[in-house]
């Protein structure tokens, strides 16, 4: 059996360089692993890896997601204030 299996990478977060940054500290600062994918492409060229703007991902584990989801629910409705 494939000691693996759950721990999965799963996207959390899409958006611009710095956002993804921001999120990705936040994550880090309450104890989940996080990690940015698309960092180089996704700025440089971002029509070339999704439709538009935003192609910057932030990846945690399958384990993490419902309370990363929390943190970046948070973060996103404080920055629109």
């Amino acid at each position: 059996m494939n000691k693996h299996i759950g721990t999965e990478p799963v996207v959390v977060f899409i958006g611009q360089s710095w956002e993804a940054e921001m999120v990705k500290n936040i994550l880090e600062n309450d104890g989940i692993a996080a990690y940015i994918n698309n960092e180089y492409v996704g700025t440089l060229v971002p029509f070339y890896t999704t439709p538009g703007m935003g192609a910057v991902r932030v990846v945690v584990s399958r384990p993490d997601v419902e309370r990363a989801k929390m943190l970046v629910a948070d973060f996103e409705q404080d920055r629109y204030k």
